[in-house]
């Protein structure tokens, strides 16, 4: 886990030594949502453009008997509404992990897999005069894969915070 961190710090040095003469084009931050326990996901911008961006969120979870990961890259159309509020809606999709370890002796519900999923994404945002933003957003996704879900389709809404540089 401490060579995730450090990895992801020195990557966030990198972007941010590349990037010091762009202005404002990348946003890193957290998106905190509830989407089968996916609760929380780093979350990373690029401006492609002055309408369009990418953003790739990478979303964890860790608990006595449940550990998943899952990579979700997104290309989003952005609109201003008026002075600092976007809209902004977008597809993609990503691929996970999951592993479910029961502890009880002599139980046969160890399970494990891997899924790939398409995505759907639409939100208003506020971008404030501080390099600060703050989102709102839906992100309807469909899963295929090893029973990651019974129903194959998880909908997500999640609150975002990013620093912006």
């Amino acid at each position: 886990m401490k060579k995730l961190f450090l990895s992801a710090f020195m990557l966030l040095a990198i972007a941010l030594t590349a990037n010091a003469q762009e202005g404002r084009r990348n946003a890193l931050g957290l998106r905190l949502g509830d989407n089968d326990g996916f609760g929380g996901e780093v979350s990373y911008q690029r401006l492609l453009s002055d309408n369009n961006r990418l953003e790739v969120d990478l979303g964890w979870r860790d608990s006595d008997h449940y550990d998943a990961f899952k990579l979700t890259g997104l290309y989003q159309w952005v609109w201003n509404i008026e002075g600092g509020f976007n809209w902004y809606a977008g597809v993609g999709g990503g691929l996970g992990t999951w592993s479910f370890d029961d502890d009880f002796p002599h139980s046969d519900d160890d399970d494990s897999g891997t899924f790939v999923f398409i995505a759907g994404n639409i939100g208003i945002e506020y971008n404030f005069d501080i390099p600060l933003q703050l989102s709102l957003d839906f992100r309807p996704e469909i899963y295929f894969g090893e029973d990651f879900r019974e129903d194959d389709f998880g909908p997500d809404i999640a609150l975002g915070i990013r620093y912006k540089f």
